[in-house]
């Protein structure tokens, strides 16, 4: 199973590091281009032979980057013996798990197509034995050092046969190459420095000298690559969350919209049902008078087509003298025939028609808005200790219908309010000792920190039950003493112990699900996207993120115009950007945005008197609880 395992790891490194992207084979005799890819120099050859005319630049097969081709041909390329070495070494590796390839390896002297039998370790180059005779015998590679494949692959990784002493140079026979040359950018012995490479525009180093040189350059490219790197993350973060928010942004807006388009169409249903009914009872009434007039006339006719026939049957059976004597009576009932009057139709009442309205017109349902800009949409309230009336005004909360709860220190008081902020109800000090902060659930449920409690009331402020939110029944919380309180989308509750320095996280039914402890703790606090906790500390004009778990995320100074402000309350969007509301040395306050790694982005209200909570309306406004009064923001 191992052998099984260790011939799957060979193969997947093979396909993935050393196959030629030309042949997709392993690669043979590799050579370096300019940017940095390797390819087989026989593949080089056939690529660059169907490149004509341009067979003077080599064209990558990967990055499809330019590689000039050496005045010495393909050949003066540079060899990668990095990947020479590795390829032998794994062939040697498959061959001892017996799964390697035949060796087809062939002389790179000659074009005879021969069978290689050694390796110049100078040249890395494998030779026939055919030219072998021939190598030992030049002047110029008489001592170069070759060694037998087949003692390459029985016994020693090709690795340790690579130069470990420096190079002879080429024009100068038995002299090592021991300088470099800066500015030809190539290797020279002492009589090339003396000779070629003597003027003053030269600069050669020791080889020695170079490298460490060299290393020490690349080393700083490589330190600036990390810094690029981690500025590339940073970005790579932000251009996720602002894409992110984005779409969200988008689906709330087509949510408006939809929801827009209801409302819309249900005033226009309304006013259709109006009209109808208007129609209707206009035509009612007109029918009643009508079928009250034909009635009447109806009446009329009958009784005189009554008298008619009674008449007529008296004249047929009565005899002269009692026609004569009947004479008064016949005579004062005929005289209907001149007080007969029948009403006449009114034509004109049988007409209604309906003129309809443009009720649409050629104005748009809505304006699409491009930039993030806020103004003042509402403001209730007023200093003062009636019922609708502030002191100081410090916890708020939307429910889902709108409404707001807010919280008032002074008052010791929970009220409600509808979106205009008409007041509906509170609870006081008869179920609440020393209310502070509050939120609430998706369910609209209220949860109120009072002194050590978390007390939870329905949104007609029925007291439900309450919470002590302590790690367990042998915590001293007898010092506790809870000021903000915050919920995430899953209903995890998180609560700030201002005292005991201590953020502890909860489930809904108050079971702990962890907690830490942070010096900076101090009022406020937020619980932002991916398990984030945001809370702020007034005098060191912090804004601080850490984990569930307490792990420090970032920790910025909260400033405008370099001069540092004190933030209180802090927020979140459902994007997960940061809002903050902060205090000015010099009397009023602002509230600021910030992105969720603690960029600031700038500020979104201005002008406010002392600003502590805010939150997040479900139509997307920011409400915030400015100590007298309640002010509501939207975007426009």
């Amino acid at each position: 199973m191992a052998e099984a395992a260790a011939k799957s790891v060979l193969g997947t490194i093979s396909r993935g590091h050393l196959e030629c992207p030309i042949c997709c084979c392993r690669f043979t005799d590799p050579k370096l281009l300019d940017c940095l890819h390797s390819c087989c120099l026989n593949c080089l050859d056939k690529l660059i032979s169907r490149q004509q005319p341009k067979a003077d630049e080599i064209t990558c097969p990967v990055c499809r980057r330019g590689t000039a081709v050496p005045d010495t041909g393909l050949q003066g390329l540079p060899n990668c013996f990095f990947l020479s070495s590795l390829v032998d070494e794994f062939n040697k590796q498959e061959r001892l798990l017996g799964d390697a390839p035949p060796d087809t390896l062939t002389c790179e002297e000659c074009d005879e197509g021969l069978e290689a039998v050694t390796r110049c370790l100078d040249c890395d180059g494998n030779i026939c034995q055919k030219c072998l005779y021939t190598h030992r015998k030049k002047k110029s590679t008489k001592k170069h050092r070759t060694i037998y494949l087949d003692r390459i692959r029985s016994q020693i990784p090709p690795i340790e046969f690579r130069m470990k002493n420096y190079p002879q140079c080429n024009k100068h026979p038995k002299q090592e190459l021991c300088f470099y040359c800066e500015t030809c950018k190539t290797f020279a012995c002492a009589k090339c420095a003396a000779l070629d490479h003597r003027t003053a525009e030269h600069e050669y180093t020791e080889i020695g000298a170079a490298i460490r040189s060299y290393r020490q350059d690349i080393g700083k490219i490589m330190l600036r690559f990390e810094k690029s790197r981690e500025e590339f993350k940073v970005t790579n973060d932000s251009l996720t969350h602002v894409r992110n928010r984005l779409r969200i942004k988008v689906a709330r807006a087509c949510k408006d919209i939809a929801t827009k388009e209801e409302e819309e169409i249900a005033k226009i249903k309304n006013k259709s049902r109006r009209l109808r009914d208007k129609v209707t009872t206009i035509g009612a009434e007109r029918e009643k008078k009508f079928e009250e007039v034909q009635k009447s006339n109806r009446d009329k006719m009958e009784r005189a087509e009554e008298i008619v026939a009674t008449v007529n049957d008296l004249m047929r059976q009565a005899d002269d003298f009692e026609l004569l004597d009947l004479k008064p009576k016949v005579m004062h009932n005929l005289e209907f025939q001149e007080k007969l009057e029948l009403v006449h139709a009114q034509h004109d009442l049988s007409f209604i028609g309906v003129k309809c309205q443009d009720v649409v017109a050629d104005i748009e349902l809505g304006d699409v808005l491009q930039e993030e800009k806020w103004q003042l949409k509402e403001e209730f309230g007023k200093f003062g200790s009636e019922d609708g009336e502030f002191q100081c005004a410090a916890g708020v909360a939307c429910l889902s219908n709108g409404d707001i709860a807010v919280t008032d220190t002074n008052k010791l008081k929970l009220m409600i309010f509808n979106f205009t902020g008409e007041y509906r109800t509170s609870v006081g000090p008869e179920k609440l000792n020393d209310p502070w902060r509050l939120a609430a659930t998706s369910d609209d449920l209220l949860l109120v920190t009072d002194e050590r409690y978390v007390k939870v009331f329905d949104s007609s402020l029925d007291f439900i039950r309450q919470f002590v939110p302590s790690q367990n029944e042998e915590d001293d919380d007898s010092m506790s003493w809870l000021t903000d309180i915050a919920l995430d989308k899953k209903n995890r509750i998180a609560v700030t112990d201002t005292r005991r320095k201590l953020i502890s996280v909860h489930n809904l039914d108050g079971s702990l699900i962890t907690n830490f402890q942070n010096d900076m703790i101090d009022y406020y606090l937020a619980i932002g996207i991916q398990e984030r906790l945001f809370f702020t500390n007034y005098h060191g004009s912090k804004l601080i993120c850490t984990t569930f778990t307490g792990d420090e995320v970032f920790n910025v100074k909260t400033s405008l115009d370099w001069e540092p402000v004190k933030p209180s309350g802090v927020c979140c969007d459902d994007a997960g950007d940061i809002y903050v509301s902060v205090r000015e040395d010099g009397g009023g306050g602002e509230v600021h945005h910030y992105s969720p790694e603690g960029v600031f982005i700038g500020r979104v209200a201005r002008g406010l008197h002392s600003p502590c909570s805010l939150t997040f309306s479900q139509c997307g406004d920011l409400v915030v609880a400015d100590e007298v009064s309640v002010k509501i923001f939207q975007r426009v």
